[in-house]
């Protein structure tokens, strides 16, 4: 009888953490600006925060039921066990990051002080910003009168605090405080002292005036520890039919705000009795998870540490350039009905989508505007733009959708805020989104409508796509217009199939879209022919797509990968996956376009699209890949993808042993970020030039 080989595909958890394991290394790396490696180190906290959220409270979910369906084949407890000891290895490389940036800090005469090491002159300044800012944001809760562990905050740190006097008249009470982090910043900068500049944290400046809170009951001795809840935040939806989308929303919020804690972390200084009474009271047991920490907690507010006038511990500005294809006071609808025009922002600015928007309000030939919204800024040019176009009389659509993960408060307020003037918002379905990235603008010409259309890899949000790498596709070719036409026809009729002729759309027909290229390729190395691939995306995970690719290099293909993220695919394994390179960049911006390039005979045929590999975007999201026809535009894609291959300083080799080598070779080296601007301000410059000497 014949043995079944089981396909190597690696656990997509510990994968995940091996990632963030990536952005650590950016915060360890000198080479990177000293302020930056700071928010560095708040990026892999923020990170690893909605890992415990998500990840690590689906994974919980699963040991208290029965059967569980998970999309690679898992052993739940003893992945939860590999991820403990992944996060404490990576917890201690983390303390360690931390004090030798503080170190360097100190060369460049930035100092964090804590409560203890202040002057007189500094203690004076802060008793005096601790009345007039931080203690009307206090509100003390007594451990010995909590109600449960519901009353504590996700996302909030709070501190331990024991309180005391020193002739035990008084018997030693405890309290726990919420740091106001929401209104007041978590860093204070205290006046300079000649060359020296000063910071300390709200942690402490709380910690230094704890008398000015409870020395009015009779205590005269106060200490502090730092303790955090991260809770479960995936959401249960009620299925009651009765209630709009909306409502059921709007309550299952709520329910985010107790979910079942999945982690409490504490400052290892912490007394034992102290942790005792705190674990205690909150029903928190052995069999949880605990974790010791160091003095500072919610490291996620370090993306925001002040700047002490030293520009130089920050990366330079990045200006963004001009589009060569869109000239400045010319029509942006003019300029794409003339031709396919490629944004790649932030290398080139976001602005040019708030402009068209703009445009298309106040075009008097245009009669409607559509549009998908997942995550928009706080303060959205885009919702404007949408707003200003309704009350100029076009017919306004926007799919908002309620279950973008984390920006769901958002998205609620930005459906009534467009409602109110007159937009009409759609809502999906539960358990399904749509995550695809389009604007169709319709518009009168000649009597007869035509058709603009956005097609993009990132998320309508001008403050990410200032730190997010995308890539957008604008056109007026009619034939993808009326794709797009039909993809908005697929969310407004409650997904009724349509067909598509140019665009490739999930869950229509993605997957096997992109099968049927793969096994073409495949068929093409089996005639002896060139046969390749490379694939550009945040997360290849989708168990069929990695059996697909492990199929495809058997056959001769040769395949480039790179994966950002997740990536359950092992490369170089021989027999298998030995025609498969992968690399990971991380650095400075966060790569987010998904790129897909197939050989196809000679005649490469060139995607962009929303959706990563997984079973998730394939099956459970509407999401949009559209072809690139534009031989300029294809080749910048191809030209883009080779300095990204040829990446030798933030990108790192994948492989299934040793974790986050980065890639090594013997040529100069080529920073691919800093490479793309360079590529695409020489582009800009040329085309410049041929203006000129016209």
């Amino acid at each position: 009888m014949a043995t079944t080989v089981k396909t190597p595909i690696l656990n997509r958890d510990l994968n995940w953490l091996y990632f963030n394991g990536r952005v650590l290394q950016e915060a360890a790396d000198a080479r990177n600006p000293l302020l930056e490696r700071l928010k560095f180190l708040g990026i892999f906290s923020n990170n690893r925060d909605e890992f415990f959220r998500v990840r690590v409270a689906t994974l919980n979910r699963m040991l208290r039921v029965e059967q569980f369906h998970y999309d690679t084949p898992i052993n739940p407890k003893k992945a939860l066990k590999e991820i403990g000891a992944l996060v404490q290895t990576q917890e201690r490389e983390f303390m360690q990051v931390y004090s030798h940036i503080v170190k360097d800090l100190r060369t460049q005469n930035i100092f964090i002080v804590n409560e203890t090491q202040l002057s007189e002159t500094q203690g004076h300044f802060i008793r005096k910003y601790f009345q007039e800012q931080v203690r009307v944001g206090l509100f003390p809760i007594m451990i010995s009168s909590l109600r449960d562990i519901s009353s504590l905050r996700d996302k909030s740190i709070y501190l331990a605090v024991t309180i005391g006097r020193k002739d035990k008249a008084l018997k030693d009470d405890y309290a726990l405080i919420e740091l106001p982090t929401k209104t007041i910043s978590r860093f204070l900068i205290l006046p300079t002292e000649g060359e020296k500049r000063y910071i300390i944290l709200l942690d402490d400046i709380i910690r230094y005036c704890l008398s000015e809170i409870f020395s009015i009951f009779g205590y005269d001795t106060f200490s502090a520890y730092t303790v955090k809840i991260t809770r479960d935040a995936e959401i249960d939806i009620d299925t009651d039919v009765s209630k709009s989308f909306l409502e059921v929303m709007t309550e299952s919020l709520k329910q985010r705000k107790r979910g079942i804690p999945v982690r409490f972390v504490y400052d290892n200084s912490i007394p034992e009795d102290l942790l005792k009474i705190i674990t205690r009271r909150l029903e928190i047991t052995k069999d949880d998870p605990i974790r010791g920490g160091g003095r500072y907690h919610n490291f996620k507010d370090f993306m925001g540490f002040p700047n002490l006038g030293h520009r130089e511990l920050e990366y330079e500005p990045l200006v963004p350039l001009k589009h060569k294809d869109l000239p400045f006071n010319r029509s942006i609808l003019a300029s794409i009905r003339e031709k396919d025009i490629m944004l790649h922002y932030p290398y080139q600015s976001f602005q040019y989508i708030i402009d068209l928007l703009r445009e298309a309000s106040i075009d008097p030939k245009v009669r409607s505007i559509k549009m998908t919204i997942y995550r928009a800024a706080k303060n959205s040019g885009v919702i404007n733009a949408l707003i200003n176009a309704a009350r100029n009389g076009k017919f306004v659509t926007v799919f908002m959708e309620l279950q973008a993960r984390f920006d769901e408060e958002a998205n609620i307020f930005w459906t009534e805020r467009l409602r109110e003037e007159g937009v009409k918002v759609i809502h999906s379905i539960p358990g399904f989104k749509v995550h695809s990235k389009l604007i169709l603008i319709r518009r009168k010409e000649n009597n007869n409508n035509f058709f603009y259309a956005f097609i993009g890899t990132g998320n309508f949000n001008e403050v990410t796509a200032k730190i997010y790498s995308d890539v957008s596709l604008l056109t007026a070719n009619q034939d993808i217009c009326t794709d797009v036409v039909n993809a908005f026809h697929l969310i407004e009729e409650s997904y009724r199939p349509f067909k598509f002729k140019s665009l490739i759309v999930a869950p229509v027909n993605m997957r096997n879209y992109w099968i049927k290229m793969l096994q073409h390729e495949m068929a093409q190395a089996k005639l002896g022919k060139e046969a390749w691939v490379i694939i550009k995306l945040n997360s290849l995970v989708d168990a069929t797509m990695v059996k697909k690719l492990y199929k495809a290099s058997q056959a001769g293909v040769k395949i480039k990968l790179i994966i950002r993220g997740i990536c359950t695919l092992i490369p170089g394994i021989p027999g298998l996956s030995d025609n498969i390179d992968a690399i990971s960049i991380v650095d400075r911006f966060l790569e987010h376009a998904r790129i897909l390039v197939f050989c196809n005979g000679g005649d490469p045929k060139y995607y962009i699209t929303s959706a990563d590999w997984m079973v998730r975007n394939f099956d459970n999201r509407i999401e949009v890949a559209t072809p690139i026809l534009d031989p300029g535009i294809k080749e910048m894609i191809q030209k883009i993808l080779e300095i990204q291959l040829a990446d030798n300083v933030k990108a790192r080799v994948i492989t299934e042993g040793e974790q986050n080598q980065y890639k090594k070779t013997d040529g100069p080296p080529i920073r691919s970020q800093e490479e793309t601007y360079r590529f695409l301000k020489e582009q800009l410059e040329e085309d410049e030039k041929k203006k000129v000497a016209r």
